[in-house]
C-alpha cells in the first residue's frame, strides 16, 4: 500500500567495528562497506565536539564515529526520507547523539557551527550508471563535488577539518574543492588493497583556514596476499583504532 513501510525481509541486520556497532541496511541497493569505516576511523573528533555528516544513508560512518568516540554530536543530512529514517532508528538503536536532517545538500536545513565534517560523496561523474536508484545515487554525481564540499565547509569552525573518501582517481579534483572554500594543509591517505597495488580508494582531509604544508601520510595496506586482512586493517575495521 502506498505510504507503508517496506516488509522486514527488505533489510538485513550487520555487525561493524566487530559488533559495536549495528547497522540495519537494505537489502537491496548501496550497502555499507569498508568506506565508511576507514572514513570514519580518519576522522580527529574528541569526545564532546560537533560533527557533520552529508549524505549519511544509513548511518554507517557516523556511528562507526561514535562508537569510537563517545559523547560526540551528530548532525547529518541524507536526501532520501526513507534512509535518513532508518539512520534515525540506527542512531536509536546504538544510543548516538544524532539529528538527522532529510535533506538535499544543495538545499541543506540551517546548520549549527562544527568541529568536523565529512562524507562518502557520489563520486563519478559520467559513466553507465546502476539501474538501481540508490546504488546510482551513491555512486554517480547528481551535485557536483564542489557542492559537496562547500555544504561541509560552510558551518566548519576555523581548523575544523573536513574529510572525504574517494576513488584515487578523484582525489586532485577533491583537493581543488577544498582549496576553493578556504581548507588547506591537505592530507592524503592512501587506501592500498595490497602490497605493490596502486590505491584504488584514498582519504583526503583538509582544515577550514589551515596554512601548514601538504601531507602524504603513510596509508593503509588493507589485504595480505591470501586475502585476508591486514593486522593494521584488522585493528581499525574490526578494533576501532584510529588513523592514521
Amino acid at each position: 500500500m502506498p505510504g507503508s513501510e517496506p516488509p522486514a525481509e527488505a533489510f538485513t541486520e550487520d555487525a561493524l567495528l566487530g559488533g559495536r556497532v549495528r547497522l540495519t541496511q537494505p537489502r537491496e541497493g548501496f550497502r555499507a562497506a569498508l568506506d565508511p569505516v576507514l572514513l570514519a576511523a580518519f576522522i580527529p573528533a574528541r569526545p564532546g565536539e560537533r560533527v557533520l555528516e552529508a549524505g549519511c544513508g544509513s548511518g554507517a560512518a557516523f556511528l562507526c564515529l561514535a562508537a569510537r568516540v563517545p559523547g560526540v554530536a551528530v548532525q547529518a543530512v541524507e536526501r532520501d526520507a526513507e534512509m535518513a529514517a532508518l539512520a534515525r532508528r540506527n542512531a536509536e538503536a546504538n544510543g548516538a547523539a544524532a539529528m538527522i536532517h532529510a535533506a538535499d545538500i544543495r538545499t541543506p536545513p540551517a546548520l549549527p557551527r562544527c568541529d568536523h565534517a565529512f562524507a562518502n560523496p557520489p563520486y563519478w561523474p559520467g559513466g553507465t550508471p546502476s539501474p538501481q536508484p540508490r546504488r546510482r545515487d551513491a555512486a554517480h554525481e547528481d551535485a557536483a563535488l564542489e557542492d559537496w564540499v562547500a555544504m561541509l565547509a560552510r558551518p566548519l569552525r576555523h581548523l575544523g577539518t573536513l574529510t572525504l573518501v574517494l576513488p584515487a582517481g578523484r582525489f586532485a579534483a577533491a583537493v581543488a574543492a577544498m582549496r576553493g572554500v578556504g581548507c588547506g594543509a591537505v592530507r592524503l591517505l592512501p587506501l592500498w588493497p595490497r602490497t605493490g597495488v596502486a590505491a584504488k580508494r584514498v582519504l583526503v582531509q583538509a582544515r577550514r583556514g589551515g596554512r601548514g604544508a601538504d601531507e602524504v601520510l603513510p596509508g593503509l595496506v588493507l589485504h595480505a596476499a591470501d586475502g585476508s586482512f591486514t593486522p593494521a586493517a584488522e585493528a581499525v575495521l574490526r578494533g576501532g583504532a584510529a588513523l592514521p
